[in-house]
């Protein structure tokens, strides 16, 4: 069982209530594989300059992380700035330098190529399709896009939606994809261009699993200290992948569990800057969220005023 991720590494400065962090390591790539790794073999493709560290690089292989397919070329690595509102309500863009990443062209290498797990972060869509065209046979495939790809690029988003086992998007991504205005509705169009299953991330509002004809709703955990967000999509997708892979069959139990993995992953990546949260992630650490998250799911029981009761069990 192995994993392969085809994204972005990248160096993130981002200032949020709690500090300032300038060229930290980033991008979807990296908190993806720094995540699934925990879970199974995971091969890492993605493109840097030469400004890389070397350092961090061996923060990506203490974690087991395939850095194989990690092209290193001439310039400087994909950079990028945000500042984030008190209490998290917005995020401000400052800049965006894709550098070396305005040119990637991924190459899987043999083992990569094998892999029976795929993830598809957030890259051109005809590179995605791409990356598929490389792979031989692999039995679950995740994707993840952007307004940017589905505005401007949505006749190569549908070509390559129909070869997608689960679609990762935000609600604000649904909506732009699907063009309703209503989740539900969102998800049964976008359910209709190809995708097996659909996965609507909501932030502190959690996340909706849609497969097999059901949504099913996962509560975000409630977290004292949030300092950064960044990254906790593709954290959760990490999570979700690495324990899809780690099963023998994708099947909606497999998946019902993978939103939990990824739910509880992104709890972790949220309280701490860059990486710092995922890095060292442990099973141990998600067992015991996960207490705190079943405990949180499990109110006192309801007890039904007796003309209700009557109703109900008529």
């Amino acid at each position: 069982m192995s994993l392969v991720v085809v994204g972005s590494v990248a160096y993130d400065t981002v200032e949020t209530s709690h500090g300032r962090v300038e060229d930290a390591l980033g991008g979807s790539a990296t908190f993806f594989s720094l995540t699934s790794a925990l879970f199974v073999p995971t091969h890492l493709v993605a493109v840097v300059g030469d400004d890389f560290l070397a350092s961090d690089v061996a923060r990506l292989q203490r974690r087991g992380v395939d850095t194989a397919g990690l092209q290193r070329v001439a310039g400087r690595t994909f950079r990028w700035s945000g500042r984030y509102a008190p209490h998290f309500v917005s995020r401000t863009t400052l800049s965006t330098e894709l550098n070396v990443f305005a040119s990637f062209d991924p190459k899987l290498g043999a083992a990569a190529s094998m892999a029976d797990c795929v993830f598809l972060a957030n890259i051109h869509p005809a590179l995605q399709a791409s990356v598929l065209d490389q792979c031989a046979r692999p039995r679950f495939v995740g994707l993840d896009t952007m307004n940017y790809w589905i505005h401007g690029e949505r006749e190569a988003l549908a070509r390559v939606l129909p070869r997608v086992d689960c679609l990762f998007v935000n609600d604000e991504e649904a909506y732009a994809l699907a063009e309703v205005g209503s989740l539900s509705l969102a998800a049964a169009r976008i359910l209709q261009m190809g995708p097996k299953a659909l996965v609507i991330k909501r932030g502190e509002h959690g996340a909706v699993l849609f497969h097999g004809g059901a949504a099913e709703t996962m509560p975000a955990l409630l977290l004292d200290g949030v300092v950064d967000p960044t990254g906790a999509g593709d954290t959760f997708a990490g999570g979700f992948m690495g324990y899809v892979a780690s099963r023998p069959v994708a099947d909606h139990a497999t998946l019902q569990g993978a939103v939990v993995m990824g739910t509880l992953a992104a709890s972790h990546a949220v309280q701490a800057f860059s990486v710092d949260g995922v890095e060292r992630l442990t099973f141990a650490d998600l067992a015991s969220r996960h207490q705190q998250l079943v405990r949180g799911l499990l109110p006192a029981a309801v007890q039904w005023p007796a003309a209700t009761a009557a109703v109900a069990l008529a």
